[in-house]
């Protein structure tokens, strides 16, 4: 059995959740979202709890068991408390500024990069932090690595887009004789 799949994901006051047709929908403060779970998975609505069951003990439902509950979970935590990813651009001259939907960001090239983000994310500049905030957890994560990307950090100067938690590991530079 699946130590996660088998918890009931917990719904909080204030979030209406409806399960029809493969679909799980929920509506909170931060928004609606829903999630299309695969039809041999069988997730039910009762006691206030949204609980996944899987119909076998196949390879195939072992392993949607526990990821199933696991994005039901996120789709109410995202539409409840939302995401939020932070990124630190550490380097001389390089920064990032937000004209409207587009982040612009100047990493050391000849020339700023423009980024236009998606609609489902908000993206908030603060000194040398980046807050990508949304109600969808792949899709913060997605747009934050695709900044990131741009100009990863590198080990002997410490410069580029790195997360906030993340650690870069630093090495020496040239050892002269």
């Amino acid at each position: 059995m699946s130590r996660i799949g088998k918890i009931p994901v917990p719904v909080p006051d204030g979030v209406e959740v409806t399960v029809h047709d493969g679909v799980v929908q929920a509506r909170g403060p931060k928004g609606t979202e829903s999630f299309k779970y695969h039809s041999d998975m069988l997730v039910e609505l009762k006691d206030g709890a949204v609980h996944v069951n899987r119909p076998s003990d196949e390879r195939l439902h072992r392993s949607l068991h526990g990821l199933t509950r696991t994005l039901v979970s996120n789709l109410i935590e995202g539409v409840t408390k939302g995401f939020e990813r932070v990124l630190e651009v550490n380097g001389v001259g390089y920064r990032a500024q937000l004209d409207g939907k587009v982040l612009t960001l100047s990493l050391g090239y000849a020339f700023p990069i423009p980024y236009e983000f998606p609609p489902e994310v908000e993206i908030k500049v603060a000194g040398n932090k980046v807050h990508v905030t949304g109600t969808d957890k792949k899709i913060v994560g997605e747009v934050a690595a695709k900044i990131r990307s741009f100009r990863k950090p590198e080990p002997y100067n410490g410069k580029g887009v790195k997360y906030l938690e993340e650690v870069i590991k630093r090495k020496a530079g040239k050892a002269t004789a």
